[in-house]
């Protein structure tokens, strides 16, 4: 995904840094695959970070990437190398629908007993699924508890992260990424881009310049009227939101993404209501 930035009104502001932009899409909304040497590409079913950004990644103990690092740490007896793979996907369906990549490369480990039942809880706040209970009653460590054990967590120790969006390319440091944090809208995202696809498409087509809604389909091409459908929101952060409009003309293929700042940034839902009501006002006769 490339875009465009335009104004709306006021001055333009920049938008997250790139170890913000990587902390949202490590958050865990995101899907993630995780990659080691010799081993088969592992799906993870849910994952999530630390505080500092360290992902959590809930996986089944008897899956190849699991036995694998059992196998290296009693061997060898130190982590293994390995990368977690985001994809950030657009929850509006598009043509195409994502929205950038991050690779956080690393060392793997298993989280210990002691630390699992935080780990799972962790995990649950983003993904509330039935495994982690169990992981979180398993407190004592014993090795009984350990052999009946379908799931466990591995922790991505990260030291360096590559991301590529809308904003570009960037490598950083595992220092930068820690001391970032994740878009507070990272966990509503989904909800609130659905919901402006769903009832608010025409406010959302009044908000572009002229310029860009001349490029609109004019009515007598369409049934509907001459600019519904004509732009869908892609993404929504603290800065803004980035919008998508298709081509002008059916034999025009493609579509195009506009970058929407808001006047300030906002941190909380309170906030972001305000922007919208400001930004919808202005869309309005």
């Amino acid at each position: 995904m490339r875009g465009t930035e335009i104004t709306v009104e006021g001055p333009t502001l920049e938008g997250p840094t790139a170890a913000e932009r990587a902390r949202t899409l490590a958050f865990g909304i995101a899907d993630g695959v995780l990659v080691a040497p010799g081993v088969p590409y592992a799906p993870v079913p849910a994952h999530t970070t630390d505080r500092d950004g360290r992902p959590l990644l809930l996986v089944q103990s008897a899956s190849p990437i699991a036995t694998a690092l059992r196998a290296a740490t009693s061997e060898a007896e130190t982590d293994m190398p390995a990368t977690l793979r985001i994809s950030d996907v657009a929850p509006v369906t598009l043509a195409d629908r994502v929205r950038g990549r991050a690779w956080l490369h690393g060392w793997l480990s298993e989280i210990p007993d002691g630390e699992l039942r935080a780990a799972a809880i962790r995990i649950s706040h983003a993904h509330p699924r039935p495994e982690l209970l169990d992981l979180a009653e398993i407190r004592d460590g014993s090795p009984e508890g350990n052999d009946r054990r379908e799931w466990t967590i591995l922790a991505l120790e990260v030291a360096q992260v590559e991301i590529d969006d809308a904003w570009g390319s960037a490598t950083l440091e595992p220092e930068e990424y820690a001391a970032a944090a994740p878009d507070p809208f990272v966990a509503v995202e989904s909800g609130i881009l659905t919901h402006l696809d769903g009832c608010h498409r025409d406010e959302l087509t009044k908000l572009l310049p002229d310029s860009v809604l001349a490029s609109a389909p004019p009515e007598s091409e369409t049934s509907e009227s001459a600019t519904s459908g004509f732009v869908r929101p892609l993404a929504l952060d603290r800065y803004g939101l980035w919008v998508r409009c298709r081509a002008p003309r059916p034999e025009a293929h493609g579509s195009f993404d506009l970058r929407l700042p808001f006047a300030e940034p906002v941190s909380d839902l309170h906030g972001l209501r305000h922007v919208y009501r400001r930004l919808f006002a202005r869309a309005t006769p």
